[in-house]
Formats: structure tokens, C-alpha cells, sequence
């Protein structure tokens, strides 16, 4: 069955030194999609959405009904954003010379005008008197003496302000435990070694967990195998940024003698992973994917690269992301989808899922803003869980938005997934917003008493191969709808203008290549108010209390054009393969996606898995053909 990739499509304004030039829409799969039409702009309209108002392309501004006109003479208390531009254009004001010197005459100090704050008042929707003007230009005097002192501050990227996003769990009791983790394979067979290693390349963790541990097979070995791969297929994929070779031979020779001596740490234990090349390791590169941090090295291990290690994984490869984790455009070219190398692999967790996929590591990291672990494990065919907000510690990873920025597993199977899971989620004492929740796996629930939503379409219900696989597991199906009630898509300004501030010095020293397209979302981030961030905020209060509502009906629901609304919600999703789609004459996987309860990632494992076993789609791998000499 084909099915659509719905990748949120995210709108972004090019703000030249002031002027709005063009409105373009990142398409699904990373194309661009441009209008030429000035105003009302993407900001503007993502604002005025928020305020509950309309802002109608050629039309009033917000609170600013139309108003009879006479042939040549608008009415000047009554212009447009776009009838603004134009008349600042005309009289030279909307140049960039115009704004060049405007911001020279500040730093000079020279006095804030009435004029400066009339031509200004636009971004932040406002209309004032000229006796407000006069109050205004005052009090933003010394309001830019202020944000110069701020500035002045050097802050590193890791610094998060002092506010502290939540999620919304429901109310009563909580389940105790704090992080108790319980876990074990679903199978306990060991499987028969294969005559040919490169077989185990695509072998999940529960099948290569119980090898390493008879010692059918080393570490060592393993880790040898995967090592070459990535050096045979990188060339085509694009995956890799850096080896972590000597790192990987010494994890992996102590993994060996510690099994050799009795010690075994659990079902990660001797196997090799990738990192998202956002999560710190000291003594390696930590590019962000980007061009003016190519050669960046932090001397930080981010936690999760920690806990893997006590684990007793083995790091073999940093991997590729779209530049400051936006698409699969990196400095080093585009990462490729392993099915179909002619097509980029989506991002931005680009070569977590691509290696993945590929049989080149056993399981990666990724992270999630925006839809980084859901977009790219459904190109690549592969697993991913993106966590609840908060379950997992973000300390020495980049930052993009502090109140959603996620990390999370990219694997073979949804039990790899749990198992690589088990040993991420926790408070650290590092990353504030990390707390401790239970997690067992495989939880003791009984799939018969499971509740999972579902959302009509064209086919009727009894065509519906996802639905009738899900009534064969014994759950009750209930027909959903996701919350509408609030303009969601224009809340993701919270996210431009976070990263506005995290990148803050990227836009003030006008670093505008190697970042991909982030330049014009973070000057757009520059020209939203603080009481419009907030607004959106507020507004992603009633949000979570909506979906609060929806989620009181279901355990979990199957697919929803919902990654924008359960990213600022914070709901966990597992992402999976599903049946193939032929197109142009080439077989790339479809995907299906779970959605679940706060902090029940047990249960939403639970039942994504049993859906996995019974049909069977991640069974299926890319043949590779190694690139020409």
C-alpha cells in the first residue's frame, strides 16, 4: 500500500538586513517550494494565527480592518504590511544601505527616533500613537543599552535558559520506581552462527546479543565487520563523518575479555554502534554536521555516550547529520537512502538511519526536534523511538530548541529499540528537564485489553491492511481525531526562535554558509517578540491539555499527520517499516507510525512490537552493491 511521506513541511522567511525578500516551504524529502510574494510573510502569519487573528495575503493586517479607498490615496492609518514595504521601498527606507545605517547610527549612540520605532512596529503587529512613540523610542534606548550588555555575555551552546519545559501527565497517582529498569529478550534461543560474518550485519541486537554472549561470536569480530562496511559504503552513502577505529578496537577487546571472565553486562554488551554526530565524544571531531564547526572538538562525554559505554557498546562511527541537525545536507555532500541512493535519506538523524539501514553499525543515536528520528527512519526503512520530552538527558549534545529537543535509538527491530532504551532514559543531574520514570521490558500486559486509535481515510476500514493486523492482535480499534482546536503549525515559531537564540552569534556575525537553510530561520527567530514566544507557549498549554483529553480514550494510536503536534506535546512515537512501494521502478519501504501515553514507552514498545512480529516488514534490508574502484 503506498503511503504518503507526511514530513511536516516547514515554512521559512528570508529576512535580508530587515527587508522581507521571499517565503519558501521546505517540501517533504528536503525539496523547496518559493513564492515571490513579500507579505504577509510566514512570521506574520504564524504570528497573527496565534493571536487568533487573520492575515489575508493583499489584505488588512492584524486589527486592521479594509477601508474604502480612494484611486491613489490610501488611507495611511489604514496600510498594509505590503503597502508598508512598498512605500518604504520608494522612498528608499526598506534598502539594506538604509538599515545598514540605521544600525551604525545606534551604535554610535546616537538617540532611537519615532521614526526608527514607527518603521518597526510592523514585526511586532503593533499600531501606536505618536505619543506612544515618543514614550517608546525612550524606553528602547535604553532598552538597547541593556540587550548590548546581554550580548556581551559569551554563552556556548550548551547553556540552556532558566526555564524549565514539562510535559503535561495526567493526574493521580504516578507508577513508583523512580528509573527502575527491568529488562530481558522476548527469545531466548541462540541462533546458529552463520558461516559468513557479513550475514550478521543485518542481524538485530536480540539475535546478535545471545551470540556475543556464548561467544559464538567476538566483539572483536563484529566489530571488524561493521568497520569495513562503513569504509566499503560510505563512498555511496555518504554516512560518516568520522571512525572511531582505535576507540572501537579497545571497547571492543575489553567487551571480549570481560565475557571471557564471566562478567556480562546485558544485551549491548559487545555490540558496535553510530553516533550522531551531535553527541560529544573527547577526543573526536563534533561537527554538528556544519561547515564553521567542521573542526570543532569538545572535551565533554555527552551522557548517553556514557551510559552506552557502561553498557559495554562499542562506538565505531560518528554519523552524518544535515547541517545543525536540518535535512541531510551536510558539509561533506548529502547522505543517501541505502534503498535508493539517488535519493538523500532525509534527516536529520541522515546517517543514523542511512548506516543503520545499511547494515554498517548495530544500532545508532539520533535526535529529534522536529521530526529528525521519524522522517529519516521512514526513508531508510528502519526503527526509531523518539522518547517522551524529558526521559532521556540531552548533556553534551548540541542544542536546537531546550523545550524540544529529544534523543533517542535507531535500530533493526522495535525490541532493539527497548533494549538500546533501557540503558538511555534517566535523570543525570546534567540536563534539568531528565527525570526518572520506570521502564520494564516486556512489560506483563495482556494486548487484548489495549485501546489504539485510528484515524479515517479513503479506504474503507476492511481494506485497511494495518487495521485488520491490529484486530488480529486482539486490540480494541477506536476512531480518533487529533485536536484542531489551535493553530499548531504556526507554534513551531517556538522552535525558530529558540534556535534563534542558540545560534545567535551565527546571524550576528553573518555566517551564512555551511548551515544549509538555516540563515533565514534564525533571522526570522530575531523578529519574534518575546510576548509572541510566549503566546505560542501559552497557547502549547491548551495544546497538551487537548491531546491530555484525546489520550484519556487510547493507549496509543497507529499513524496521524501529527509530528509538529506531538513534538511540542512531548508524546513518545515508534516509527517502523512497512510493506513496499514500488516507484520509477525501484522498491523503497512505506513506514507506520505509534504514538503512546507520556512516559509509556513500555507499553507503546509492547505493542508496536507484537505489530512488527506479525508483519514482518523489518525483515526486509538494501542489497548494496560496493561503488566502482
Amino acid at each position: 500500500m503506498t503511503r504518503p511521506d507526511r514530513s511536516v513541511a516547514s515554512d521559512q522567511l528570508s529576512v535580508v538586513s530587515g527587508q522581507v525578500s521571499v517565503v519558501s516551504r521546505q517540501l517533504p524529502g528536503g525539496g523547496l517550494e518559493s513564492t515571490s510574494d513579500p507579505a504577509p510573510d510566514s512570521a506574520t502569519s504564524a504570528v497573527a494565527g496565534l493571536r487568533g487573528e487573520r492575515a489575508t495575503p493583499g489584505g488588512p493586517g492584524p486589527d486592521r480592518p479594509a477601508a474604502t479607498e480612494t484611486a491613489g490615496s490610501p488611507a495611511p492609518d489604514r496600510l498594509t504590511r505590503r503597502r508598508v514595504l512598498q512605500s518604504l521601498s520608494a522612498l528608499g527606507l526598506g534598502t539594506a544601505v538604509f538599515h545598514r545605517a540605521l544600525a551604525a547610527q545606534v551604535q554610535e549612540g546616537q538617540a532611537v527616533t519615532v521614526e526608527m520605532i514607527q518603521q518597526a512596529e510592523w514585526v511586532a503587529g503593533l499600531e501606536l500613537t505618536d505619543e506612544e512613540r515618543q514614550a517608546t523610542a525612550a524606553t528602547v534606548a535604553g532598552l538597547q543599552r541593556q540587550l548590548a550588555a546581554l550580548r556581551a555575555v559569551k554563552l556556548e551552546n550548551h547553556v540552556p535558559p532558566a526555564l524549565r519545559f514539562a510535559v503535561l501527565e495526567p493526574p493521580g497517582p504516578r507508577a513508583g520506581g523512580g528509573a527502575e529498569t527491568r529488562v530481558r529478550l522476548t527469545e531466548s534461543a541462540v541462533l546458529p552462527r552463520p558461516d559468513d560474518p557479513q550475514q550478521l550485519a543485518f542481524r538485530p541486537i536480540s539475535e546478535l546479543a545471545p551470540l556475543v554472549r556464548s561467544r559464538q561470536v567476538s566483539s572483536v569480530e563484529l566489530t571488524r565487520m561493521y568497520l569495513d562496511r562503513l569504509s566499503r559504503f560510505d563512498p555511496t552513502l555518504h554516512c560518516v563523518i568520522s571512525l572511531t577505529e582505535d576507540l572501537a578496537m579497545r571497547q571492543a577487546e575489553r567487551a571480549d575479555r570481560e565475557l571471557a571472565a564471566g562478567r556480562y553486562r546485558g544485551p549491548l554488551h559487545g555490540i558496535p554502534w553510530g553516533a550522531k554526530d551531535l553527541i560529544s565524544i573527547p577526543g573526536y571531531k563534533t561537527t554538528w554536521g556544519a561547515g564553521p564547526y567542521r573542526e570543532q572538538q569538545l572535551d565533554v562525554k555527552a551522557t548517553v555516550a556514557q551510559r552506552l559505554e557502561d553498557a559495554g557498546a562499542v562506538l565505531i562511527a560518528k554519523l552524518t547529520l544535515g547541517a545543525l541537525a536540518w535535512g541531510d545536507h551536510w558539509f561533506g555532500g548529502i547522505t543517501r537512502n541505502p534503498w535508493d541512493p539517488r535519493q538523500g535519506s532525509s534527516g536529520s538523524s541522515a546517517g543514523s538511519a542511512s548506516a543503520t539501514a545499511a547494515g554498517l553499525v548495530g544500532f545508532s543515536l539520533g535526535s529529534e526536534t522536529l521530526g529528525s528520528i521519524v522522517s529519516p527512519c521512514r526513508r531508510c526503512g528502519t526503527t526509531g523511538l523518539r522518547p517522551t520530552f524529558g526521559r532521556v538527558s540531552r548533556h553534551g549534545c548540541m542544542s536546537l530548541a531546550w523545550s524540544m529537543d529529544k534523543i533517542g535509538p535507531i535500530s533493526r527491530s522495535v525490541e532493539d529499540c527497548a533494549l538500546v532504551f533501557a540503558h538511555l532514559h534517566g535523570a543525570d543531574g546534567l540536563d534539568t528537564t531528565a527525570v526518572d520514570r520506570p521502564f520494564h521490558w516486556p512489560p506483563r500486559r495482556d494486548l487484548r485489553t489495549f485501546r489504539v486509535g485510528y484515524f479515517a481515510n479513503e479506504q474503507a476500514e476492511n481494506e485497511r491492511p494495518e487495521l485488520q493486523a491490529l484486530r488480529d492482535l486482539g486490540v480494541t480499534l477506536v476512531p480518533i481525531e487529533l485536536p484542531a482546536t489551535y493553530p499548531v503549525s504556526a507554534m513551531t515559531i517556538i522552535l525558530n526562535t529558540e534556535a534563534a537564540a542558540v545560534f545567535d552569534e551565527l546571524t550576528r556575525t553573518h555566517v551564512n554558509e555551511g548551515i544549509y537553510r538555516w540563515p533565514n530561520a534564525f533571522r526570522q527567530g530575531q523578529f519574534v517578540p518575546a510576548v509572541e514566544y510566549l503566546r505560542a507557549n501559552r497557547i502549547r498549554t491548551l495544546v497538551m491539555r487537548e491531546m491530555q483529553h484525546l489520550m484519556s480514550q487510547v493507549d496509543a494510536y497507529i499513524d496521524g499527520d501529527d509530528l509538529a503536534l506531538t513534538n511540542l506535546t512531548g508524546h513518545p512515537t515508534v516509527v517502523l517499516p512497512g510493506p513496499p512501494v514500488t516507484s520509477d521502478g525501484v522498491e523503497r519501504p512505506s513506514s507506520y507510525t505509534f504514538t503512546g501515553q507520556l512516559f509509556g514507552e513500555s507499553e507503546l514498545l509492547l505493542l508496536a512490537h507484537a505489530f512488527q512480529q506479525a508483519t514482518g516488514h523489518h525483515l526486509r534490508h538494501p542489497e548494496l552493491l560496493d561503488p566502482p574502484p
